[in-house]
């Protein structure tokens, strides 16, 4: 009679333990990766066979269930953006004169308004652009919104060349001249030299020679320098780019929209 080992298949009545039902185990697995921290399983714990089980089920699984990673990456997202919101928060916070109260942005709509708007624009801009006559729409239309200019010249030279000149407009001619220019502005195509600024100027009913002249002064560079730090401080290296109150909005955001965000700001 052979030899058996206590071991031996053949002899070995005792009942063989259970393999995990590994296909079972995948969608709890990723549920944890998901929920939990990246500690939380123990890839290192597992044996170089389990370790590559593991791994063929777990593509296996997905390949079966492709949607897992389309919520997977949706709750990626949620947390970033949830992640970006408390960030935001705490830049506006810690930045907060600076943003409603510099001293020179021009100020418009109700300067008196329970929400104030500001807006970080470029003059070249094609969703600035595009959010002009929206903005106008809402900011009028309430009647009890501050609305803030930030002059954020970023697309060349061109856009450096009309906000300087539309600086130097408020500075040289006021508010009102500043409105105006700003307005034209955002809808002008041609050129940018000052000759061809001072033609829009003129047939807006500005005169032209008193905001040529501001042009040398270095308060209209300063304002735009100043400008620049504070973006750079909130993180801002696009236009538009909004702040409703205390919620920093990065990029265009349609009239119904605003309105939405205006309405939760009165609300508290």
């Amino acid at each position: 009679m052979p030899w058996k080992t206590p071991n031996d298949p053949e002899t070995d009545t005792r009942p063989l333990p259970r393999r995990p039902q590994m296909t079972r185990l995948v969608p709890l697995a990723l549920m944890g990766l998901l929920a939990a921290p990246a500690q939380a399983l123990d890839l290192t714990a597992m044996s170089e066979a389990e370790r590559k089980a593991f791994r063929e089920e777990v593509r296996a699984y997905l390949l079966d269930n492709p949607e897992v990673i389309m919520e997977a990456v949706a709750v990626l997202e949620e947390r970033k953006a949830a992640a970006q919101e408390t960030d935001d928060l705490s830049l506006v916070r810690a930045h907060a004169e600076a943003i409603f109260n510099d001293g020179f942005s021009w100020v418009g709509g109700n300067p008196e308004g329970d929400v104030t708007v500001v807006e970080f624009l470029d003059y070249r801009c094609g969703y600035c652009r595009k959010a002009f006559q929206e903005v106008k729409e809402l900011v009028e239309a309430d009647g009890n919104i501050r609305f803030v200019v930030k002059e954020f010249p970023i697309l060349g030279q061109e856009s450096l060349d009309s906000s300087r000149f539309a600086i130097a407009t408020r500075q040289a001619a006021g508010d009102e001249a500043y409105a105006l220019i700003h307005d034209a502005l955002m809808d002008y195509r041609g050129a940018t030299d000052e000759a061809a600024l001072s033609r829009l100027a003129e047939g807006l009913g500005i005169d032209p020679a008193p905001v040529v002249a501001r042009l040398e002064d270095p308060s209209v560079d300063e304002e735009i320098r100043q400008t620049r730090a504070l973006a750079q401080a909130l993180q801002i290296n696009g236009t538009p780019t909004f702040v409703f109150d205390e919620q920093m909005i990065r990029g265009y955001v349609p009239l119904d929209a605003m309105t939405e965000i205006v309405s939760e700001q009165r609300d508290g």
